[in-house]
């Protein structure tokens, strides 16, 4: 057992990741069966292991680092990682309240580990944390995190760091066992509440880092039925939304702000941590597809993940029904490309952005009872939305995915899937265009300001994500240089797609750029056509 320190030093840190990675790999399976609230998916204990590996793993990054000297790291380093790997890797609803509980520990203890810190620490985690989450409730793991800190904050004045944790430790299982009183979903199944059974175990981990006893292991077993079946129709409990969306964004605060209000509206359990510029977002939607776009307006959202719960739970046995992807496209080449793939296609000419009745008519050529429209333009949102309001009218089922770009589409189109339901077809496609970066070179028409400076009438202009990142005087170096900025953040496909009058040692010449520079990164080339846009690049 481990010496008691005054501190929670960088090594108590390390070990405490460790240790709770342990302890919820013992106990995954346990806490997973007593999940039964927001949704009884039956994945909690899962998520918090994810989580906690993130963060361990962001921890042991710091201390790769300090190989080589004779120092470990900075207590405030190490902790910032935690909490930080815990950010960027977390998962679910509990996953996800945990990385803000390590947050708000990580502001107070960047500053001492000492006994009166760690008090702080925790009230400030618990605090954060119910900030984070759009409508607490209690009986779940906020009141446990509440009740840590209480206890923490009412231990002797005089005690150390290891009987701080102990307190805290006790308080948070003794609120963890009165959950099912407090949440009646609990009571009904006879379990507590499976993410503030996590947190238990993750605070009884930093007990026995800090020196103290190795926490008591009592996952209370789950009933033997749950409301797990096929029968629970598109959610969670009392018919919820269907799907859970996640991402990591890069936003301010302001546009967070903004972010929060519009998710708050579109379904429940949100939940978003984060700051600095960095957020993990969550929430249970029935649009999933609204979900993303809201984080597309908001910032840059990646790393999305999607799950449909009735996909969890039995829907890949429903028969699928007839169904056909429309696809908006930029030229000619798409076009002959889109519909080899079996997609309708409607032609986007330069300048004339097809009408909703255009698209309403393309959606009603396609003879299908499903329909998935990918509208490939930030601008043809309202035109597509109104498009698919129609054709539900007529009794079609349509599912717009908020597609900004044609090689955005091109990765949901390469997904697709008629087999398999119709929910999951969306939700694969969505998350395929949402993972997929997109740019594009136009010649600038006249002298005007842009992001990337003072451009001039002429000058080649690189537009990552719909903003002019980069002016060049040619399509080459300008393309180089784009390709460079998106691979900068990661990849393992780029998409080039040709206009008519760009020769093909273009492709080559940036297909050699990627394949020198970026070794494990594959790139394809297709020809647009007749298109506006001289370039068009993806970045899966």
């Amino acid at each position: 057992m481990p010496q008691s320190p005054d501190d929670l030093d960088a090594v108590a840190v390390r070990t405490w990741c460790s240790l709770a990675l342990e302890a919820l790999g013992r106990e995954r399976a346990a806490i997973d069966a007593i999940n039964v609230y927001p949704v009884a998916d039956g994945d909690t204990g899962t998520n918090l292991y994810l989580t906690v590996e993130s963060a361990a793993a962001a921890v042991e990054a710091v201390f790769a680092a300090h190989e080589t000297g004779s120092t470990v790291p900075d207590p405030a380093d190490a902790m910032r990682a935690m909490a930080h790997g815990a950010l960027i890797g977390a998962r679910g609803n509990s996953g996800t309240i945990l990385a803000q509980l390590l947050r708000g520990m990580a502001s107070v203890l960047s500053e001492s580990g000492d006994a009166h810190h760690l008090r702080a620490a925790l009230a400030e985690a618990a605090a954060t944390a119910r900030l984070a989450v759009a409508h607490p409730v209690e009986g779940t793991v906020l009141t446990v995190a509440t009740a840590a800190a209480g206890a923490a904050g009412a231990a002797d004045p005089g005690a150390g760091l290891t009987d701080v944790v102990e307190a805290a430790y006790e308080g948070a299982r003794a609120a963890l066992a009165a959950t099912p009183g407090q949440l009646a979903v609990l009571g009904r199944a006879g379990v507590v509440d499976a993410g503030g059974q996590g947190l238990v175990t993750v605070l009884g981990a930093l007990l026995e880092a800090v020196g103290g006893r190795a926490q008591e292991r009592a996952v209370r077993p789950a009933p033997d039925v749950l409301p797990l079946t096929g029968d629970c129709a598109d959610a969670g409990p009392d018919g919820g939304p269907a799907f859970e969306v996640i991402y990591l964004l890069e936003a301010t605060d302001d546009a967070v702000a903004r972010l929060r209000s519009r998710l708050d509206g579109l379904g429940d359990s949100l939940v978003v941590v984060g700051g600095d510029g960095l957020w993990n977002v969550h929430v249970h939607v029935d649009d999933a597809g609204a979900a993303v776009e809201a984080g597309v307006e908001a910032g840059r959202p990646y790393r999305i993940r999607i799950t449909h719960f009735a996909a969890d739970r039995g829907s890949a046995h429903r028969e699928p029904a007839q169904r056909a992807v429309v696809v908006v496209v930029p030229g000619d080449g798409l076009s002959g490309l889109c519909t080899e793939a079996g997609a309708t296609t409607v032609l986007a000419r330069p300048g004339e952005p097809p009408a909703s009745g255009e698209l309403v008519d393309a959606i009603r050529r396609a003879h299908a009872r499903e329909v998935v429209l990918l509208p490939n333009d930030a601008q043809l949102r309202h035109t597509a939305a109104a498009a698919a309001e129609q054709a539900r009218t007529e009794g079609i089922r349509v599912a717009l995915v908020p597609t900004r770009a044609a090689v955005q589409g091109i990765a949901a189109l390469a997904v697709h899937e008629p087999g398999r339901s119709f929910d999951e077809d969306v939700v694969a496609m969505t998350s395929a265009a949402g993972a997929t970066r997109y740019a594009e070179l136009a010649v600038a028409e006249r002298q005007s300001w842009t992001m990337a400076g003072i451009c001039q009438a002429g000058d080649i202009l690189g537009l990552i994500d719909g903003d002019v990142a980069v002016i060049g005087e040619d399509v080459s170096g300008t393309a180089r240089t784009v390709l460079d900025r998106m691979l900068s953040a990661g990849g393992e496909l780029v998409t080039l797609i040709l206009g008519e009058d760009v020769p093909d040692a273009l492709a080559d010449e940036l297909s050699e750029h990627v394949r020198e520079g970026y070794l494990a990164v594959d790139t394809v080339v297709y020809r647009g056509g007749h298109q506006a846009a001289p370039l068009l690049i993806g970045v899966e």
